[in-house]
């Protein structure tokens, strides 16, 4: 069966966002953009939350810019054939390999995991914490940045109850960034 993994970078102490919704000190180097990419290349669908697809629609069309470096260029590539599920209110139309959800999260969620393929990406705090909240996250992979920001968006939400973990990998990049993989335990 497909797992179902949330991978996002944090802040040391928890946070995917600054306040003010600041990401800017998330911005990877090329040795961590190749390990994203590889990471990319590994799934079969991205499950997107408004807000984070209209951050990614850039890459749609990132190919036709000429200062791209060769990660970033070959991460546009990967991005633009994945297929991605958006799930929005307010969304009429979305572009490329993208389509808008017809059923609630947990039904089309539900639905991907029967299906073969491989493994399916969720992106976005509020979708994230939904299916956390839900209990629907297989994998949690954090990427953690050497900086404290005080708030902002949490990678967790509040939950009822605790989740326990099982640590699967770690590695540490040259720019100071720690990755973490963790599953269900």
């Amino acid at each position: 069966m497909r797992k179902v993994i949330f991978s996002m970078g944090a802040s040391l102490d928890g946070f995917i966002a600054g306040p003010g919704g600041a990401i800017d000190w998330t911005a990877p180097d090329a040795e961590l953009h190749r390990f994203h990419n590889e990471q990319t290349r590994e799934l079969g669908t991205h499950l997107c939350g408004r807000r984070l697809y209209e951050a990614m629609v850039y890459w749609e069309t990132a190919e036709e810019t000429e200062s791209l470096g060769a990660p970033e260029l070959e991460f546009a590539r990967i991005w633009k054939a994945l297929p991605k599920i958006v799930f929005s209110r307010t969304l009429q139309t979305v572009a490329g390999n993208a389509r808008l959800a017809r059923a609630g999260v947990a039904e089309e969620l539900a639905t991907l995991k029967e299906e073969p393929g491989k493994d399916i990406a969720v992106g976005g705090a509020g979708l994230a914490s939904t299916l956390t909240q839900l209990g629907l996250i297989d994998e949690y992979r954090l990427f953690v940045s050497p900086v404290v920001l005080g708030g902002g968006t949490p990678f967790f939400p509040p939950l009822d109850e605790r989740i326990h973990l099982e640590l699967v990998e770690t590695r540490t990049f040259g720019s100071r960034v720690v990755y973490l993989r963790y599953r269900r335990g």
